[in-house]
């Protein structure tokens, strides 16, 4: 596999996001692909001058709501939108991208909400995904990045204990993601880093958090165990502003 490198960031708002160093902070990480969630618009409501670049979006049927995007700068052999399945796929969470020896799975995954309203609803999301990212794998390996909204392990968030039964660290939530990872899947920072503390790509604009480093680890790139030898780094970079989530950053080679 030849050097990648390959960035993944929830912007909450991409409209906003411009108006804070978006396109500053896409030159200065020079990726080979970008991968956005929470895009928040219309392809057609935003005029990006990426030049060297294809752009890919999906957008949900609801404006100003969800939506993911992916920027390369290789033309992938083809694209698709959604899992194919219509409950799933009208909220514009998933774009995947064929390359010649990979898939690149972009996704925005749904929050379970406060007081655990849409649970019932991410469990089917959650078993579909994997259903759908194993069939995937059993063609070629897959690179899937985006906010998965959920912290794996205590690790990942700066208040586990008081968090067991919030959206993002349940157990339900939690066990969802073991099982992807037992599906033949690796967590490329966990991998890198398995003790590494106050990492972290989410923080809530409460209570000045991300000044404090009150966070979450909800982004990731997870990749086909078979890609293992060719991940070369994984960063997350929490100085980079503009959302409440920071860009996440894969090296393959």
């Amino acid at each position: 596999m030849r050097p990648l490198k390959y960035i993944s960031w929830n912007v909450n708002g991409l409209r906003a996001c411009i108006t804070k160093g978006f396109e500053d902070t896409f030159r200065e990480l020079d990726a080979d692909c970008f991968c956005l969630q929470e895009t928040k618009a219309q392809p057609d409501q935003i005029h990006l001058d990426l030049p060297g670049y294809h752009q890919y979006w999906n957008s949900a049927e609801k404006k100003g709501y969800s939506g993911t995007a992916i920027f390369s700068k290789d033309e992938p052999l083809s694209v698709s939108y959604g899992m194919g399945i219509e409950k799933h796929d009208r909220e514009g969470r998933l774009i995947t991208a064929e390359f010649a020896d990979h898939y690149l799975v972009d996704c925005y995954t749904p929050n379970s909400q406060r007081g655990l309203t849409r649970l019932d609803y991410r469990m089917e999301w959650e078993d579909d995904f994997r259903r759908y990212l194993t069939e995937l794998s059993r063609i070629k390996p897959v690179v899937l990045c985006g906010d998965l909204n959920v912290a794996h392990e205590e690790i990942d968030l700066f208040h586990p204990a008081q968090n067991h039964k919030n959206a993002g660290f349940t157990d339900e939530e939690r066990r969802q993601m073991t099982a992807l990872l037992q599906a033949g899947f690796i967590d490329t920072f966990r991998y890198l880093y398995p003790d590494k503390t106050l990492a972290y790509s989410w923080w809530s604009y409460f209570a000045h958090a991300r000044e404090r480093n009150v966070g979450w680890r909800i982004d990731y790139f997870i990749v086909s165990r078979s890609l293992q030898p060719h991940i070369r780094n994984a960063v997350i970079h929490s100085e980079i502003p503009g959302s409440d989530h920071c860009p996440v950053e894969v090296d393959l080679g």
